[in-house]
């Protein structure tokens, strides 16, 4: 196997994960707030357009 050959045992393809634009989660604004189970985490979207997940 070399560098170049794609993994055998991939379980899921992008076309059957959950997608989610962004924007939509932030409601158009910068920021929104993630719960997952008693954790709550802050996603932002940067100035340059980039995603920043924080706990």
């Amino acid at each position: 196997m070399s560098f170049h050959t794609p993994p055998q045992n991939r379980t899921a393809t992008a076309a059957q994960l959950p997608a989610y634009d962004a924007r939509d989660l932030t409601q158009g604004g910068e920021q929104a707030q993630i719960i997952l189970g008693d954790q709550i985490y802050t996603l932002r979207i940067t100035r340059a357009g980039k995603l920043i997940l924080t706990k």
